[in-house]
């Protein structure tokens, strides 16, 4: 099933009779990267997906009270949280209720960085998609003011928030570039720029996973302050380069988390987030915790397609491709 949220995609495959072994959710998904990385390459990459591509596997829960438990992919590998993902499989499993004669409303998704609890919200139409709310893991505030040399931009300040993944997050104008006037392209490397010398240099620890523990990308954003119900504007690079269009919904999360460790805002405060498809999410403290907050993010998702994917034995690509970097990778060595 081919859906999209705000404009990003996720491609949601059942590999319920697949075999992904692993007591835990983060088990599962080494043995997945491990064992049937083929697949996730097929449905991720060209022809049958495309450098921008986002997907969702679904397997068996390790837990009787997890409506359903979830293996984020993209280009490059596999995500440890996704909020576009997670709005999206919110409303594919209240459909799947709603066939099978049942009205269910609230889920819990079981994702590589913890429980996620999904509320479901009808529309007074029909018609019209749902709302899908979700309150994620613990998100939280790693270091405020950070800051680095970089190549060509000089000494750069940032924060790094936790959301489900790790992101360095910054207003775009620490780089010297006005975000909504500055051309897009130059706004993603950048961006890149910035995450290649993080993660070349830096270690980012989460507090109790090690699977969890590294940079999954970086948030450019329209100003350096969250103000209830202003709208704001954010890029995010995450992976391999990939550029989500959607608001980013773990990115959301470590923006609360960040604007709360700095007391911009408070629980309840709802704030309007848009990526780059100019769509928006809500995003809220749901609750202060321990460490940081819990925070409450939703959107709406919608149906794009329902497919087959075939793969031929004798297909060059019949696990995807990307393009080279330049036409002499394909010459022998």
């Amino acid at each position: 099933m081919d859906m999209h949220t705000a404009g990003e995609p996720v491609r949601i495959f059942d590999a319920a009779g697949l075999g992904v072994q692993g007591a835990t959710i983060l088990q599962k998904r080494r043995d997945m990267g491990d064992r049937f990385d083929h697949l996730r390459r097929a449905m991720m990459l060209e022809p049958r997906g495309h450098a921008d591509m986002y997907g969702a596997i679904l397997t068996p829960p390790g837990d009787p009270a997890y409506d359903a438990a979830v293996l984020f992919t993209h280009n490059s590998g596999y995500s440890t949280m996704c909020g576009h993902a997670t709005v999206a499989l919110g409303r594919f499993l209240y459909d799947q209720a709603r066939v099978q004669g049942r009205t269910q409303t609230r889920f819990t998704l079981e994702c590589p960085c913890g429980p996620v609890a999904i509320e479901i919200t009808p529309d007074t139409d029909p018609a019209a998609a749902p709302v899908v709310r979700f309150e994620s893991v613990e998100s939280f505030a790693l270091t405020l003011d950070d800051g680095i040399d970089l190549q060509g931009f000089g000494q750069v300040q940032f924060d790094v928030g936790y959301g489900g993944a790790f992101y360095a997050i910054l207003p775009s104008y620490r780089l010297g570039l006005d975000f909504h006037q500055t051309p897009l392209i130059q706004l993603v490397e950048a961006a890149g720029k910035l995450v290649a010398e993080l993660r070349a240099t830096r270690s980012f620890r989460h507090p109790e996973e090690p699977d969890l523990s590294f940079l999954y990308g970086a948030i450019l954003t329209d100003s350096d302050r969250l103000a209830p119900g202003r709208l704001t504007h954010n890029l995010c690079w995450f992976g391999e380069a990939q550029i989500d269009r959607s608001p980013t919904g773990s990115g959301v999360s470590a923006r609360l988390a960040v604007a709360h460790a700095r007391g911009q805002i408070a629980p309840g405060d709802s704030i309007p987030f848009a990526g780059a498809s100019g769509q928006t999410f809500e995003g809220a403290v749901a609750r202060p915790t321990e460490h940081g907050i819990t925070a409450a993010v939703s959107g709406r998702a919608y149906y794009m397609a329902r497919s087959e994917l075939i793969l031929e034995a004798q297909d060059p690509f019949i696990h995807g491709f990307t393009l080279p970097a330049r036409f002499g990778d394909f010459l022998p060595a």
